[in-house]
């Protein structure tokens, strides 16, 4: 049985103190109280405040303190998005020795390796699951590449497309309370809809609340990128339809961005093409027009926006070229104005200490272009990380002021 404690002649200021702090968490007195206690009770060795709750931090209306996790890294795309709203990552996990190296440089730590040789109960518990899970089984170029070698595809390719069973693995260990998870477009045509219907039935059947929606990222890049961006809220926290809407979900206010302000005004002579490569493209494209195909390079609009960026792209440059002006051949993107196309550029180089508004290149070319054309957009996933806290905050007032998540230790309640 619970013991009560009473404590008399606490001074004004603290009063006060203790009000402002637990309204701006949306937090009953007796809950904020309790959670600082069981704080310093877990960890004498800690600050006395909790550390997934900064109360003595300034945050923005539309942040929020909350924890994530982050399977299928890749460089950190969706890293930079949720700590932009306020979230903290606890955990990650990326097997590309290459990605790795970027992440670590990026974010201060190295990821986990391979997700197959991870134990759920090793991850540490958290608020959002976050998962970039391979699209190469699911995507259009994928797809086509695997079936001209005779290969499988989808959930028939052990490889990559079966790791969605793993992550589903990891989730029903776990319970996040919220899932954030993305994946090329082509996911919801891919083997005439069969694929996203497992895919979408597996995520209910755990308990989830799915939302899902093609969203192009060229209202905040100047790239057309559509991925598809599935949330799922646990029912057993959130309750069933969760008032979660992707049209709250949008791009700042604005012109739209365009290619030629990411550019570099003095690029190096290395990312102009030969000679041979530019005639090379131009027969190709040629040959194909007459064919009555599609295929060809992709000459760039400086006004405008530029196709996908792909992971292929360090190959030739041909989907995105730059027009250098008459009598000089076209050039492709510098991996630095590559990061800047995927939005890994401004604040998010600010928030690592890179005044410049560039993150540094600490791979290869090759690798740098096959990273930004794997990546997920960390300025889309900030907008999407915007709406995600506003079902928390919507979650807690409807429980009165409760917590997003509620752990018992010791049969005590604890602060989120």
């Amino acid at each position: 049985m619970a013991r009560q404690l009473q404590i008399r002649n606490v001074p004004e200021s603290i009063h006060n103190w203790i009000d402002d702090e637990r309204e701006q968490w949306k937090l009953s007195k007796q809950e904020f109280l309790l959670g600082v206690l069981e704080r310093v009770f877990q960890d004498e060795t800690q600050p006395l405040l909790y550390d997934r709750l900064p109360l003595t931090s300034e945050k923005t209306p539309a942040s929020l303190a909350f924890s994530f996790v982050d399977i299928f890294a890749g460089i950190g795309g969706m890293r930079f998005g949720l700590e932009a709203v306020g979230g903290s990552c606890k955990w990650s996990s990326e097997w590309d020795k290459h990605s790795q190296k970027t992440y670590a440089a990026w974010h201060g730590d190295v990821p986990t390796g391979d997700i197959n040789e991870v134990d759920p109960k090793d991850i540490p518990d958290h608020d959002v699951l976050t998962a970039g899970f391979p699209c190469q089984p699911f995507s259009i170029a994928g797809v086509s590449k695997k079936q001209s070698l005779g290969q499988a595809h989808g959930f028939e390719c052990k490889r990559q497309g079966n790791l969605f069973f793993k992550l589903a693995e990891i989730i029903e260990k776990k319970r996040p309370p919220v899932l954030l998870l993305e994946n090329v477009k082509n996911l919801r045509s891919h083997d005439k809809g069969r694929t996203w219907q497992v895919i979408r039935t597996t995520l209910m059947d755990l308990g989830y609340d799915v939302h899902a929606e093609i969203v192009d990222a060229s209202g905040w890049v100047p790239q057309h990128r559509e991925r598809i961006f599935i949330i799922g809220f646990d029912s057993k926290v959130f309750g069933k339809d969760v008032p979660f809407d992707f049209a709250n979900v949008q791009p700042p206010e604005g012109l739209s961005p365009i290619l030629k302000e990411i550019l570099d005004p003095n690029i190096e002579e290395k990312y102009t093409l030969t000679d041979h490569l530019w005639q090379y493209l131009q027969q190709y494209a040629a040959k194909h027009k007459a064919k009555g195909n599609g295929f060809g390079y992709g000459m760039a609009n400086l006004e405008g926006i530029t196709r996908t960026l792909s992971a292929r792209y360090h190959k030739d440059g041909s989907e995105i070229l730059v027009p250098q002006g008459r009598g000089k051949n076209p050039r492709r993107l510098s991996p630095t104005e590559c990061a800047r196309l995927m939005g890994f550029s401004g604040k998010f180089a600010r928030m690592r200490g890179h005044q410049s508004g560039d993150l540094p290149i600490v791979v290869s070319n090759t690798q740098a272009y096959r990273q930004f054309g794997n990546a997920v957009s960390p300025v889309v996933v900030e907008a999407i990380g915007h709406e995600i806290v506003r079902m928390m905050r919507w979650q807690m007032e409807k429980h009165n002021g409760g917590c997003l998540i509620k752990r018992p230790l010791r049969a005590r309640k604890v602060m989120p």
